[in-house]
């Protein structure tokens, strides 16, 4: 079965430290162990991003979560809980990631992830995944594999099968920011 070759192939190139091109919750997305410096550093050169920019990642649970946050707001569990979408949340204090993941002011995008192949590929990777769209940066993000710039799919150690020919046009989810004080700002609708 396709779904378990890709989560095999998959697992060895994470574990190698290289860069997967893999269907998320949302759109398609460039993935790597986001621990691993080198592999992050790969991300950006590979969508000639600057490095200043953070990344999202994705987690497949609660408990994952609070791993790599130092501080979990309530509001923030509550938001998840309630979303029926995928739904990125900053929050103020990234840990135990790679540096060039969370933003210069030591934030971090992060989702708990909606889907059955990423949480199976996190669930067994035992680690959070970059994720950032398959695109050029400045570039728009691709609702479907057949908008994959030839260029992201050369770049990467693996493409995905699962999900290749899936038509159904998907959006980058929405990125709220909550601030100590509980105040949420809406980054991206």
């Amino acid at each position: 079965m396709i779904f378990d070759e890709d989560i095999r192939n998959s697992l060895k190139i994470l574990k190698e430290g290289g860069v997967i091109l893999y269907p998320t919750d949302t759109v398609w997305g460039l993935g790597c162990d986001a621990t691993n410096n080198e592999a992050v550093e790969q991300i950006f050169r590979i969508k000639s991003r600057n490095d200043s920019k953070s990344l999202i990642i994705l987690v497949d649970s609660e408990a994952m979560l609070e791993r790599y946050v130092k501080d979990i707001p309530g509001i923030a569990l509550d938001l998840i809980e309630v979303s029926e979408t995928p739904i990125t949340i900053i929050y103020s204090k990234a840990k135990n990631l790679a540096s060039a993941v969370a933003a210069e002011d030591g934030s971090v995008g992060i989702r708990i992830c909606m889907d059955e192949f990423c949480n199976e590929l996190i669930g067994r990777f035992r680690k959070p995944l970059v994720s950032t769209s398959a695109n050029m940066s400045g570039e728009p993000s691709p609702s479907y594999f057949m908008e994959i710039p030839d260029k992201i799919i050369q770049a990467v150690d693996y493409v995905v099968e699962y999900k290749r020919e899936d038509r159904q046009k998907r959006l980058p989810s929405p990125v709220i920011k909550i601030e100590h004080n509980g105040v949420i700002k809406i980054i991206r609708k």
